[in-house]
């Protein structure tokens, strides 16, 4: 079957953005679907969902703020319904590593009865600077717990490359894919590296989750995304997720990039001047 139709849910997200990029590159219809696009899809108001997923054929699914929310799977389900109403034909689902609730929605999607992908990823690089702790590299001292904490942080431009050539190849159907960088490292190392970079001091503060969460409640941080936080924090960087894949590169035909490769293409936009 071919397909023409793609649709990106969350298109101005770290992955969505660039993965429209890609597609519109490839020559393909996409339809970049956000709160503020036409139509429009929100999350919050499934009335949206029907126009928003007409005619599409291919369906890229984040969800916002994380798969590791109670409400995820309901919502996840919802939407599976409306998409299979619409026409929708293929669905990649973007997940995390070692997060029970995101695995309640992969298997929401693998048995859909469409055909699937899912894309599990460890986190962000893109999350010292397009996320929650770019502000931190900014004023030269992140504060973050989990010092001793071990993770493959993967370059949103990987997982975006890999989502494309799922979304666009139909022999890789039917498939999870768990994608990482291609080394360990702890935010120390993180912060070293930014440091090198911009060739100006950062420190990383370790501090209790307790300490931290309170610190992000004082900030007016949302109630949700607290929990989530905390999700991260006690579970997600537990040890868990503390080794890598060689996903990338059997995928793509090169090695996944390299936390030093991400920050110095970053330190060049000048975001964390």
């Amino acid at each position: 079957m071919t397909f023409t139709h793609y649709g990106v849910i969350g298109a101005n997200g770290k992955t969505g953005r660039r993965v429209c990029e890609l597609l519109t590159e490839q020559g393909k219809s996409v339809r970049a679907l956000t709160r503020a696009s036409m139509p429009n899809f929100d999350w919050h108001a499934p009335s949206t969902w029907a126009d928003a997923l007409s005619e599409i054929d291919v369906l890229y699914i984040t969800y916002y703020p994380d798969l590791a929310l109670a409400k995820a799977a309901s919502d996840v389900a919802q939407l599976l319904k409306v998409a299979k109403r619409a026409g929708v034909q293929h669905l990649v689902l973007l997940s995390g590593r070692g997060e029970p609730g995101a695995q309640q929605a992969e298997q929401l999607v693998m048995n859909s009865g469409l055909t699937w992908n899912i894309v599990r990823a460890s986190w962000f690089m893109q999350n010292f600077s397009e996320s929650f702790m770019v502000d931190g590299i900014v004023s030269r001292t992140l504060l973050l717990p989990q010092a001793q904490a071990l993770e493959p942080f993967i370059d949103a431009d990987d997982i975006a490359e890999v989502v494309a050539k799922v979304m666009t190849t139909a022999s890789l159907n039917n498939q999870l894919f768990e994608v990482t960088g291609p080394e360990l490292l702890s935010f120390q190392q993180c912060v070293e590296h930014i440091s090198d970079a911009i060739d100006a001091p950062v420190t990383y503060a370790p501090v209790s989750v307790a300490d931290y969460l309170a610190a992000a409640a004082q900030q007016g941080v949302p109630d949700d995304l607290i929990t989530l936080l905390q999700h991260l924090f006690t579970e997600v960087l537990d040890g868990r997720n503390a080794s890598t894949t060689h996903t990338v590169e059997q995928l793509l035909g090169r090695p996944a990039l390299t936390f030093n490769e991400y920050v110095k293409k970053t330190a060049y936009t000048g975001v964390w001047r």
